[in-house]
């Protein structure tokens, strides 16, 4: 780790503890996230010996059955949310930028405020445990296990609020990743040149863009259902399919958002240690996106057991069926890489290879799930547990051969290899020991520790497995943590035949990433000076290495040291404070069951508080002076013509419509469950509807008119056609609380019926974006009252976006909800 100092200021070095709080350099982010993750999986592990040690013989053991409950689901949630995703994403953060030749994300400080909102999230996990226990439904989460009537401690909707949490650093990460892949890649880094981990990163954060939308829809939900009292999932026609529909569209896409990276990883390392280029490369790719769109085709195939009806189910086999084409694609480039090239058998090759094996036996066992006839023998029974886990778990195997790897690039320093090999060895075995017996014991019911004695020595096998698995991270800990203190310095390039850009560098790379700025236009690496002006490549000898963009070019060490003025930013506190006040906000909304305060006062402070930190440090996130990179640096395609803000908010709003459409949808199917016909609108007058369509619509005019004024340079008319916004925007919510009181007066309440609630619920999450907006606003009159925006005016075309594709929604849920 390096000593920085930043350019503009006092930047903290690594050995200060407020570098920690304040940095918002991606090398430092991923670091925290690597970190932060594995304590999870420490955390995770724990619970799932707790577990093992329940299944020693069949029967009530160290856990009560309630306790055992809790363990299995957050040990799921924990490993699957906490772990997996964060682990790989510790490796993205370090290293895509440096594989595209990129100084930074290109949002900083949203970067900082991920990792940030990551890390309470799991906070406010673990706060759940002290409030009376966490959830105790599943890590799926079923309904109606999921509803207070089933888990009705305060915990478990601490729990799902912690989702929440966890799922809004996710979308704020999706769009920073996609700006950064998209915008700010290297000159001559064609997407097709891009390093294979890239690729599978970039694959990965498109998954999550659209998937966790789907989450967040289902999530909200099963929160409204909790705390305010609607009645989604407790409805009889349609309320429990409704939520495994919602959670299995985000469920199968997540199986490929955790095990890409890792395939990532794997495509590196077998290059590295076999000295050769990946067979099959483009095909590889192709089939990369290919499993990336039929993975949001193969949902249903998690519902077998459901009553869809045996078309539906067998379309979904086929599916099932056709997205194991392109993994088999995927696995043969590997094997075939690995005989085509000279293979040497170091700790990161070893993990790799170990991931490959573990991936194919869960492949195979996979098929026999894919079949309906035998998905109706194997569901619910410990073969699934065996398949997933050497899916899931096989990809975690793969990420520890990347925390080698990467080890040297992220520390400065080098592993001890027969230590390494040890945690190999151990691990190897004791997975295999602890997941092959579950396979031969696959009737033993899952979630349950009562199972048939005639399986016991199988349980028993799987649980001494399980500890020497876990006996296998502390030779990983001790290995790494000694190696931190007094391992041997490592080169910039330690492998022989690494191929992507971060080996071009030094070991631990500097602040700024590049001695100059990285350029693949010629079919070579070469540094360039840093004046825009001057495009001529600094003095330079040309180094061993390769990279996927030729070979690569050193300026001289003169130019290296001195190369660091730094026009960017790297510290800001907010992203800390901001994640503070989320995680008090959500906290504080935990003691709130049916629409009352159960939780008592203290609930209601804490609430409070957390709103008052989270919006004053929103304003002053957006009042501070950060310089952030820019971009493009170079190649842009698809977006050239297209600013970094403007490309954001475009891919927020692209995870806004599965937002909307999962909630829309949702009321749809419930509607179509329930009758279509028999359903009838909840307000019984259009016209309030009516009156808002009208006011919204003006107002996305009056958002034009601000920006024709600041294109203008008129201080008045901006300030004029944004007041009249935002008083359009007040209109609305006025004229929707009158409409809502009435129907209160009339006995239709949020929780009446689940008619009213799709209505109260759908059209409350789009008020609240227009409360949302209303704040922009406010801030934008504001700021144009002091001459802002005259100059440049893209803060309001971005607002405009923003507004115009709230109005947008209301047109489609004023026939919906009002006149269909």
């Amino acid at each position: 780790m390096t000593d920085d100092t930043h350019a503009h200021g006092d930047f903290p070095p690594t050995s200060s503890v407020r570098r920690w709080l304040v940095t918002t350099n991606h090398k430092d982010v991923g670091i925290l996230y690597t970190i932060t993750a594995l304590f999870f999986l420490v955390f995770g592990g724990v619970l799932a010996l707790l577990m093992r040690l329940q299944l020693w013989t069949p029967g009530i053991g160290i856990l009560s059955s309630m306790s055992y409950n809790q363990a299995v689901s957050t040990h799921g949630l924990i490993m699957i949310f906490w772990f997996l995703s964060p682990f790989a994403f510790g490796f993205a953060n370090y290293v895509v930028p440096l594989q595209i030749g990129a100084k930074d994300l290109a949002f900083p400080r949203l970067n900082a405020l991920s990792y940030w909102l990551y890390l309470f999230s799991g906070i406010l996990l673990g706060v759940s445990f002290f409030q009376g226990g966490s959830l105790a439904g599943g890590w799926t989460m079923y309904a109606p296990l999921n509803l207070p009537v089933y888990t009705p401690n305060i915990g478990a909707s601490t729990a799902v609020l912690a989702l929440i949490l966890f799922v809004a650093s996710v979308t704020v990460s999706s769009v920073n990743f996609l700006t950064t892949m998209h915008r700010m890649r290297a000159e001559g880094m064609t997407l097709w040149r891009m390093p294979l981990f890239s690729w599978t990163i970039l694959l990965t954060v498109w998954m999550m863009l659209f998937a966790f939308a789907a989450l967040l829809a289902a999530l909200l939900i099963l929160a409204s259902d909790r705390l305010l009292g609607t009645t989604y999932f407790t409805a009889q026609a349609g309320g429990s399919i409704l939520w495994a529909h919602l959670f299995w569209f985000f469920g199968h896409p997540e199986v490929y958002i955790v095990f890409f990276p890792a395939v990532g990883v794997m495509a590196e390392t077998f290059q590295t240690f076999t000295g050769r280029r990946l067979v099959g490369r483009k095909w590889f790719i192709l089939a990369m996106i290919l499993v990336a769109i039929q993975s949001f085709m193969v949902w249903m195939h998690h519902m077998f057991l459901t009553s869809i009806n045996l078309q539906i189910k067998t379309l979904f086999m086929a599916t099932t069926i056709g997205i194991s084409l392109p993994f088999d694609l995927m696995v043969f480039a590997l094997i075939y890489t690995m005989i085509k090239g000279r293979v040497r058998f170091a700790t990161p090759f070893l993990f790799s290879f170990g991931a490959l094996l573990l991936f194919i036996l869960g492949g195979v066992t996979g098929v026999f799930l894919g079949a309906v006839v035998l998905d109706y023998e194997f569901r619910g029974t410990y073969w699934v547990v065996a398949h997933f886990h050497y899916v899931m778990v096989g990809g975690v195997t793969a990420l520890i051969g990347g925390l080698y790897y990467w080890f040297p690039k992220m520390s400065g320093k080098m592993y001890d290899e027969f230590l390494g090999k040890v945690h190999f060895a151990m691990y190897f075995v004791g997975f295999n020991l602890l997941y092959f017996p579950m396979f031969i014991a696959w009737e033993t019911p899952r979630r349950d520790f009562v199972y048939d004695p005639a399986f016991i020595p199988w349980h028993q096998l799987s649980t001494v497995g399980a500890f020497i698995l876990g006996t296998s991270f502390l030779v990983m800990f001790y290995n790494l943590s000694k190696s931190l203190v007094v391992g041997t310095p490592a080169d910039d390039n330690p492998w022989s035949y690494s191929t992507t850009t971060e080996w071009a560098i030094p070991s631990p790379p500097p602040l700024g990433n590049f001695p100059g700025i990285p350029s693949f236009a010629d079919g070579t690496l070469r540094f360039e000076r840093d004046e825009r002006s001057e495009r001529t490549p600094l003095d330079s000898a040309v180094a061993d290495g390769a990279t996927d963009g030729g070979m690569v070019a050193y300026g001289t060490e003169s130019e290296q040291a001195t190369h660091g003025a730094h026009d960017e930013d790297h510290a800001s506190i907010w992203p800390f404070v901001v994640s503070v006040g989320a995680f008090f906000t959500f906290l504080g909304m935990s003691g709130f069951e049916q629409g009352e305060l159960t939780g008592g006062m203290a609930y209601l402070v804490v609430l409070g508080g957390g709103l008052a930190l989270g919006g004053f440090s929103l304003v002053s996130m957006a009042r501070e002076r950060f310089h952030g990179p820019e971009g493009p640096f170079g190649e842009s395609w698809p977006f050239t013509g297209v600013e970094n803000t403007k490309l954001g908010m475009w891919i927020f709003l692209a995870s806004d419509v599965v937002l909307f459409g999962a909630f829309i949808g949702s009321y749809a199917f419930i509607r179509v469950a329930s009758g279509w016909v028999q359903w009838e609108p909840v307000p019984h007058d259009p016209l309030p509807g009516l009156v808002n369509t009208y006011l919204l619509l003006t107002s996305s005019f009056s958002v034009v008119l601000a920006l024709v004024a600041a294109e203008r340079n008129s201080k008045r008319g901006l300030i004029a056609s944004l007041v009249v916004t935002f008083a359009l925007g007040v209109a609305f919510l006025v004229n929707k609380a009158l409409e809502w009181q009435e129907l209160f007066h009339e006995g239709l309440t949020i929780s009446s019926s689940v008619r009213t609630s799709t209505f109260y619920l759908t059209t409350g999450l789009h008020a609240a974006h227009v409360i949302v907006g209303l704040f922009i606003v406010l801030y934008l009159v504001a700021r144009a009252w002091n001459g802002a925006y005259l100059d440049d005016e893209r803060p309001v075309e971005y607002f405009g976006l923003y507004w115009h594709f709230v109005d947008i929604v209301w047109l489609f849920l004023f026939p919906l909800f009002y006149i269909l």
